[in-house]
C-alpha cells in the first residue's frame, strides 16, 4: 500500500510541476460534489443540535416528493435531480480522459468484469448492510442520530424505479469521487496511503453527518473498508455494486415496510 500508484497497478499523474494543478482540480471537483455536501451536512447537523428536542425527535428525509399532487411534474423533478447529481462523475470521466488514463476505466468503473463486481459487491453489501442497520438503530436509541426517512414519495407507478435509480446514482457519485478519483489524485500528490485513507473516510463520514453521529461514524467505518478493498482490487466496480445494493434495500425496504413493522422508526 505504499507506492504512489496506490498498489492498484494504475498509473497516476503527479510530479512537482503538476502538483498545484492537481490540487486545484481536486478541490474544484469536491467543491462541486461531495465536499459541498460535507459542508451542507455540517450546517444541517448544527441546526439539528441547536433545535428544540433531541436528535431522535427530528427527521432526515431522503428521496422526498417535489410535487406531491402532480405525479408527472414530480417525476420530472426526480429525474432532473438524479441526472444533475451525476454531472460531477461525468466531469471526473472527462478529466481522466484528458489525462490519457482512459476515463473511468482508470478507476475500475466499467463493464469489463461484471461478474466480479456484482459478486463481490453482494458479499460486501450483505456484511455492511446488516451491521449498518444495527448501528443506526442503536445510535437513534441513544439519542445520537436523527430518524432517517429513506423515502417519502407518493404511491405512484414510478416510485420503485426512481428509488432504484437514486440508489445507483448515489453509489456512482460516492465511489467514483470519494474513492477512485480522490485516492488517485492524493496518490499523485504524494500523500501516504494512510493519510489518503483517512481523508477519504472522514469526507464520507462528514457528508453523512446530517443523519447524526451514527451516520458520521458508521460511514467513516464503511469508508475505511471501501478504501482497503479498492487498494486490494484496483476497481471501484464492486464498491459501486455494494453501495447500490445497500441503498436499494434501504429505500425500497422502507417503502414496503414503513408503518408495517414495529422495529423500523418512521418520521
Amino acid at each position: 500500500m505504499g507506492s504512489p500508484t496506490g498498489d492498484t497497478g494504475l498509473a497516476v499523474p503527479g510530479g512537482g510541476a503538476a502538483a498545484p494543478v492537481l490540487r486545484r482540480e481536486t478541490l474544484l471537483v469536491l467543491a462541486l460534489s461531495l465536499g459541498a455536501s460535507a459542508v451542507s451536512a455540517l450546517i444541517s447537523f448544527t441546526g439539528s443540535l441547536t433545535a428544540p428536542g433531541g436528535l431522535a425527535d427530528q427527521a432526515a428525509r431522503l428521496n422526498s416528493s417535489r410535487a406531491p399532487d402532480r405525479p408527472w411534474l414530480d417525476l420530472a423533478w426526480q429525474l432532473f435531480g438524479i441526472a444533475t447529481a451525476l454531472v460531477p462523475v461525468a466531469l471526473v470521466a472527462h478529466l481522466l480522459f484528458r489525462e490519457g488514463a482512459g476515463g473511468l476505466r482508470a478507476v475500475g468503473c466499467d463493464l469489463r468484469r461484471p461478474a466480479f463486481d456484482v459478486s463481490r459487491g453482494a458479499v460486501v453489501a450483505a456484511g455492511i448492510g446488516g451491521t449498518g442497520l444495527l448501528l443506526y438503530l442503536g445510535a437513534r436509541a441513544a439519542g445520537a442520530n436523527l430518524t432517517v426517512v429513506p423515502e417519502n414519495l407518493p404511491d405512484v407507478w414510478w416510485k420503485i424505479p426512481v428509488l432504484i435509480a437514486s440508489a445507483v446514482q448515489n453509489s456512482l457519485v460516492e465511489e467514483v469521487i470519494v474513492v477512485g478519483y480522490l485516492l488517485r489524485r492524493l496518490d499523485g500528490l504524494g500523500w501516504s496511503p494512510t493519510a489518503a485513507l483517512a481523508a477519504s473516510a472522514v469526507l464520507r463520514g462528514t457528508y453523512h453527518l446530517y443523519q447524526g453521529i451514527g451516520g458520521l461514524l458508521g460511514n467513516m467505518a464503511m469508508g475505511v473498508i471501501f478504501v482497503l478493498l479498492y487498494r486490494r482490487w484496483g476497481r471501484v466496480g464492486p464498491l459501486v455494486a455494494a453501495h447500490a445494493l445497500i441503498d436499494i434495500v434501504a429505500f425500497v425496504g422502507y417503502a414496503l415496510l414503513a408503518g408495517r413493522v414495529d422495529w423500523l422508526p418512521t418520521g
